[in-house]
């Protein structure tokens, strides 16, 4: 059973186990997103050790390329800010920048202090950072950098290190399937995310020595968009340039994943050609245990929240900063080196899946079910 999201924060935050990695870096889903102020604003809590004055504002990007946004980032912020005592309002764009933009003008009018977005594209994100700042608003860039936005402070995970967790972790299933000779082939995230482009990095640095020796060869490279059904055209389409000779799939993320492997189940191939994802989604896992993926790379979102909240704290109350932010980005757009705070992600196989239940990130009620309920049972999922 899954424990109470705002339970497990708190038990998170006494063990002092929220980790960053201080990194100087080049370039850098549930509800239906449209979630009104009556249920998306709180006001602080009494318990809180002092009072905030202030209101923090959350955009967050849509429902569809991950469930995480709204099944874990969501009630990750929620519980960082009423812990913290202040007040918040979050809001979700759902895929539309229209309606991202709409948002934020509704924050900044009603008075937030603090604006936090994880931007759609840089473009439209940067738009709304500008506004933010002319109204003398700061803000902080959420899991994605928005290139030329200009936010006062960027949190996320180490993404150029997620990337690697997907190469190396695809390196590992091809060993243990006994193929010292592979193909492979990339579906890769959003180009018009920078996320996406710091994901491939990272996997592309991990799968050089493999692809310079011969060991493995590269035969296809698409963009997936974070969507399913595109992912599993590219690789359909990857599939059939290579007379089906595609050993290894490296997958930016488990919603990519998912619609690779129903590709896969039609040419029967399925649970013997390894592929990666990202985000422990309830999909992701469920593939994991059921043998079609090979694993996944975790991101608490606990922690991501847990920086965030305390970053916009210290921006209301004045609070130093410096100590909160202890390494930098570089927006490649700008050259300008954003304050940063970047989590450490973990790489999950049938191995170690228990981690992400007994964080409470996942519940076993929503993975072990119908046909995984066997494989639960195989690797003690609880």
């Amino acid at each position: 059973m899954v424990r109470n999201k705002g339970a497990r924060y708190a038990s998170l935050v006494a063990a002092g186990v929220l980790a960053f990695g201080a990194l100087a870096a080049c370039g850098s889903d549930s509800s239906d997103g449209d979630s009104s102020s009556d249920n998306s604003t709180s006001s602080g809590d009494s318990s809180a050790p002092a009072e905030v004055t202030g209101k923090i504002g959350v955009i967050l990007p849509d429902t569809t390329t991950s469930p995480r946004w709204e099944a874990n980032d969501r009630p990750s912020l929620q519980a960082a800010f009423d812990a913290a005592g202040v007040e918040s309002v979050i809001d979700n764009a759902g895929g539309d920048k229209a309606k991202f933009g709409q948002i934020c003008d509704s924050m900044i009018n009603e008075g937030v202090t603090v604006l936090m977005i994880v931007n759609l594209d840089s473009e439209s994100g940067a738009a709304c950072l500008h506004k933010a700042a002319d109204a003398g608003v700061q803000s902080i860039d959420y899991d994605r950098l928005t290139l030329g936005g200009g936010a006062s402070f960027y949190v996320s995970f180490d993404n150029v290190a997620v990337g690697g967790l997907m190469g190396t972790g695809i390196q590992a299933c091809l060993d243990d399937l006994g193929k010292t000779k592979a193909n492979i082939v990339y579906v890769n995230g959003d180009p018009s995310d920078n996320n996406a482009a710091l994901f491939k990095q990272g996997y592309e640095e991990a799968l050089k020595p493999k692809i310079d020796s011969g060991d493995y060869t590269l035969v296809g490279d698409q963009s997936g968009f974070w969507d399913a059904t595109k992912a599993g055209t590219a690789y359909e389409q990857m599939y059939a340039q290579n007379n089906g000779k595609i050993d290894g799939v490296v997958s930016a993320n488990d919603t990519m994943a998912g619609g690779i492997i129903a590709r896969m189940k039609d040419n029967g191939t399925a649970g013997t050609v390894p592929v990666t994802g990202q985000d422990a989604s309830v999909e992701g896992l469920q593939n994991i245990l059921a043998g079609y993926q090979c694993g996944t790379v975790y991101k608490n979102t606990d922690l991501e929240a847990k920086a965030a909240s305390d970053l916009a704290i210290a921006l209301i109350t004045g609070g130093d900063t410096a100590s909160l932010a202890t390494g930098s980005v570089t927006d490649s757009e700008t050259g300008q080196d954003v304050p940063s705070s970047l989590a450490i992600p973990v790489w999950v196989t049938t191995d170690n899946i228990q981690t992400v239940f007994d964080d409470g990130f996942a519940s076993a009620a929503d993975v072990c079910v119908d046909e995984f309920a066997k494989a639960c049972q195989k690797y003690d999922v609880h």
